[in-house]
């Protein structure tokens, strides 16, 4: 499912092209992050949808079959997660979250806020 067909040049064409039944979440996670990044550009990269800040990918996420996932999950990030990060599928730079369960807003969110000062461009001394 994840991946972009021929022809998809926008997120909201991305989340048209799942199916029906994930699109919901797909939004709401959308929503999540934008409402986090408001001035992020949002963009295709990857064939996933993808949040820049100055040019820089912050945070993308992808439908697939049985979950979605947000990317990267980098160490610095999930160590900030604390306790949050119980109950979350974590594994090699990736957060799988199920579409049975409701979508976690805050924490995408938080995740959202956590990537953008992570991408941040360190000022030299």
């Amino acid at each position: 499912m994840a991946g972009r067909p021929a022809g998809i040049a926008s997120v909201a064409e991305y989340i048209a092209s799942q199916p029906k039944d994930v699109r919901p979440t797909l939004r709401r996670v959308r929503a999540a992050i934008r409402k986090a990044l408001p001035k992020a550009v949002e963009t295709l990269s990857y064939k996933i949808p993808t949040y820049r800040l100055d040019r820089k990918a912050v945070i993308y996420f992808a439908a697939w079959t049985h979950h979605y996932s947000i990317y990267p999950a980098t160490r610095t990030l999930v160590a900030a997660l604390g306790d949050d990060r119980a109950g979350l599928d974590i594994e090699k730079g990736t957060i799988r979250l199920s579409y049975d369960t409701p979508v976690p807003a805050v924490l995408i969110a938080r995740i959202a806020k956590f990537r953008a000062r992570e991408a941040r461009p360190k000022r030299r001394p």
